[in-house]
C-alpha cells in the first residue's frame, strides 16, 4: 500500500518519463460527462464537481454533466459504465483505491482493466472522527476500546473492502485487536456515513479528510487522528503514529474513460486532464481541499494500476478481507 512518501516519489519519477499527450494547452472539448459510481457528497463526487468547476473556469470544456450511481464501492456503477458508456469519448469516470479494494473484496467479474486509465489526480489522508458527544477523546481511547472488545466499536465508512475499511482493519491490527472481527458499517458514500455519525448511530467514522473537515471545523465531529505522515497545517489533529498507532496511509483518486474509445479520444482526454492539472484554478482547489497533487497520466498510470492491484490484493489478504 502506498504511503505519502512512496506516492510522491513515484509521482516525481513519473514526471521524468515522457507523458502521452501533455501539451501546453489542450483544445477545448465540446462536452465532458462525469460518471460517479457513488452517492452524492463523497470524495469521488467532490472530485467530479471540482473538476467540472475548474474545467469551465479554465475554458477547457463547453458543457459538463455529472451522473451518480452509488453502491458497493463503485461495483454497482462500474458495469454500467463499461456496458452503457462503451466507446463514448466524452465520458470520464472518477474512481480510485476504494473501488479497487471493493472489486477485490467482493470478487466482482469487472475490474479496472475493463476501462481506460486516463490519469491519477490526487492523494488524500484519511481521518478518524467521533460525534462531539462521544466519550472517546483521543485515538488512544479508541485503541483501548478496540482492545477491550473490538466488536463493540462500530465504524461508519465507505464500501466493504474500500480504503476506509482497510484502514479501520489496519488500525485494529496495529493496536492488537483482531482485524477480522471489526464491526464495520458500509455506506454508499460520505454523505450517508456523515449522517450516521451526526445521528450518533455509530461509535466512530473514517473517511478522506475532505469529507469531514467542515464538520470538524464546525465542532460537530471530533477528529481523533489522521493517517498522513505529518500533521495537516491549520488542523489540530495528531497523526496515527503520534498516538502510538503504527499506520500511515494515503488514498488516491483518478479518472478513467470507458472501454472501446479510440486512440485519438484517449489522447484528447489525457490532454484535457493534463491541462486542467496545470491550471491555477485546479492548484488552488488542491490547496483548499488538502488534496496532494500526485498526477500521473497515460501509460504510466496504467502501469500504476497493475502494480497497485497486486499491492492491495496482498494487503486485503493479510487482514482477512480477501
Amino acid at each position: 500500500m502506498l504511503n505519502r512518501r512512496q506516492m510522491l516519489m513515484m509521482s516525481g519519477a513519473a514526471a521524468l518519463l515522457p507523458l502521452i499527450g501533455t501539451p501546453a494547452f489542450a483544445q477545448q472539448m465540446k462536452q465532458v460527462r462525469f460518471f460517479v459510481p457513488a452517492a452524492p457528497g463523497g470524495g469521488w463526487d467532490q472530485t467530479a464537481r471540482t473538476m467540472e468547476q475548474v474545467l469551465r473556469t479554465a475554458n477547457l470544456v463547453g458543457s459538463t454533466q455529472v451522473t451518480n450511481v452509488g453502491g458497493a464501492g463503485g461495483t454497482v456503477g462500474l458495469p454500467q459504465f463499461i456496458n452503457q458508456w462503451k466507446g463514448q469519448g466524452d465520458g470520464l469516470m472518477v474512481s480510485g483505491l476504494v473501488m479497487m479494494g471493493a472489486i477485490i473484496a467482493n470478487k466482482t467479474p469487472f475490474n479496472l482493466t475493463n476501462v481506460t486509465p486516463i490519469a491519477r489526480l490526487t492523494g488524500e489522508a484519511e481521518v478518524i472522527v467521533v460525534p462531539k458527544e462521544s466519550p472517546l477523546k483521543t485515538l488512544k481511547d479508541l485503541a483501548a476500546a478496540l482492545k477491550a472488545d473490538v466488536a463493540k466499536v462500530t465504524w461508519a465508512g465507505g464500501s466493504a473492502g474500500g480504503t476506509d475499511h482497510i484502514i479501520a482493519a489496519l488500525v485494529a491490527q496495529a493496536v492488537g485487536a483482531d482485524p477480522t472481527k471489526i464491526s464495520y458499517v458500509a455506506y454508499a458514500g460520505g454523505g450517508p456515513a456523515q449522517a450516521a455519525l451526526l445521528g450518533n448511530q455509530v461509535t466512530c467514522g473514517i473517511s478522506g479528510l475532505g469529507e469531514f473537515v467542515e464538520q470538524i471545523k464546525a465542532g460537530n465531529l471530533r477528529a481523533l487522528g489522521i493517517s498522513s505522515d505529518k500533521r495537516i497545517p491549520g488542523l489540530d489533529v495528531p497523526t496515527f503514529k503520534e498516538s502510538g498507532v503504527d499506520v500511515e496511509f494515503f488514498n488516491w483518486r483518478g479518472v478513467f474513460a470507458p472501454p472501446g474509445v479510440s486512440a485519438d479520444q484517449k489522447k484528447a482526454m489525457i490532454d484535457l486532464v493534463t491541462a486542467m492539472n496545470k491550471s491555477q484554478a485546479w492548484q488552488d482547489e488542491l490547496k483548499k481541499r488538502d488534496w496532494t497533487d500526485i498526477f500521473l497520466a497515460g501509460d504510466a498510470f496504467e502501469a500504476f494500476i497493475k502494480t497497485e492491484t497486486e499491492r492491495v490484493t496482498d494487503t486485503l489478504k493479510k487482514i482477512g478481507l480477501a
